[in-house]
């Protein structure tokens, strides 16, 4: 009973490091998003299908304003 009780301890303990260290991670540093239809066009999604394209969306970039020409902005 003791050894079940400190599997499920170490258990819950690390399931709650690994989502703080997930949320912090896509809130701070990057998170993946779906791009769909045809607003991205032929940049991304270069043929109609079912599919859809998937990019990283980096926020330290925008953050420290190093923003280029021919960027690919996001915003909410």
């Amino acid at each position: 009973m003791a050894l079940e009780k400190q599997y499920l301890k170490a258990f819950v303990r690390g399931f709650f490091v690994t989502v703080s260290v997930t949320v912090t991670f896509l809130d701070q540093v990057a998170c993946v998003a779906r791009v769909e239809g045809a607003s991205m066009q032929p940049s991304l999604n270069p043929q109609w299908s079912l599919s859809c394209d998937i990019v990283l969306l980096n926020h330290w970039k925008i953050r420290n304003y190093e923003v280029h020409r021919g960027d690919i902005v996001s915003l909410v």
